[in-house]
């Protein structure tokens, strides 16, 4: 018997990892283009100035005008259609909330606006004809910092190194390889607190996608699987820690993090992203 919703060539693996048939990649571009192409359209609201309540308020309106459905809206009690993790929030910035203080400031602005070289984190998820889209990028409020400007490239380039592990044949460990040999060569660290996931007509399902670990390890990769990889990589050490609001997470050391994701689908001969910018534009904060 075959779940709803799923086309019939598709099985789960002893791992509980969904393979999808080769139909089932077509929603899945459908999805990943739309919540790329908001992230593409919201590059010109962030600026000094502006306040992240808003750029969630625009993105809001961005999925509703593509007749979609956010998948964060209503998800264990989140309400926004965004997260926005600015400077040294990891992941899972809430909008409007108050930026907390960095490893600079004794206490935070009291408000969410952005200045000027703030580096910023937006993750949008959508649902369309059942399937998920989801995709992060960085963005930078103005002119950033040159330790900065590095850390989100190092950051975007880990990301891509991760995806050119994917390919039948590969693990998973060797995608975590990829991303963390190259980290630390720059002498950054890897964030080993969350990960990537697999999705398709769920926003979360096995496997973990870690963004470390040894070559030849964890499973095996198979055409037809669906997972995001979205590396976090912090300036300083990688240890983590959650807010009182149970959603933000920051550095320990409050020294700057940054992001990057795909939602891909492994191929018959390597790997398919699905959240490519329509308009080359997946890699913004430094145009």
């Amino acid at each position: 018997m075959f779940e709803k919703g799923y086309s019939k060539g598709g099985r789960i693996t002893r791992e509980g990892i969904r393979i999808h048939a080769r139909e089932d990649f077509a929603g899945m571009n459908r999805a990943g283009r739309v919540a790329a192409q908001i992230l593409d359209d919201i590059a010109e609201h962030v600026f000094p100035g502006q306040s992240t309540g808003e750029i969630d308020r625009l993105i809001t309106a961005m999925v509703e005008a593509h007749g979609a459905k956010s998948a964060t809206i209503g998800y264990r009690g989140y309400q926004h259609a965004s997260c926005i993790s600015v400077n040294h929030v990891v992941c899972h910035g809430i909008p409007g909330s108050p930026i907390p203080p960095s490893k600079h400031e004794k206490a935070g602005r009291g408000d969410d606006v952005l200045v000027d070289g703030d580096i910023l984190n937006i993750d949008v998820t959508v649902i369309v004809d059942g399937w998920f889209g989801d995709t992060s990028r960085m963005y930078v409020a103005g002119k950033p910092k040159p330790y900065a400007a590095r850390l989100i490239r190092v950051t975007h380039d880990a990301l891509m190194k991760g995806i050119e592990a994917v390919k039948p044949g590969n693990t998973f460990g060797d995608i975590g390889h990829a991303i963390q040999s190259y980290v630390e060569a720059q002498r950054m660290s890897v964030v080993r607190d969350f990960c990537g996931h697999g999705l398709g007509r769920v926003f979360h399902a096995p496997p973990n996608v870690l963004h470390y670990g040894r070559p030849g390890r964890e499973a095996m990769l198979e055409e037809g699987m669906f997972f995001t990889i979205e590396p976090m990589v912090n300036l300083g050490r990688a240890e983590t820690r959650v807010l009182a609001d149970d959603w933000t997470a920051i550095t320990r050391d409050r020294a700057l993090s940054a992001q990057f994701e795909h939602s891909v689908g492994v191929s018959a001969d390597g790997v398919e992203i699905f959240t490519p910018s329509p308009s080359g534009r997946f890699f913004p904060a430094l145009d």
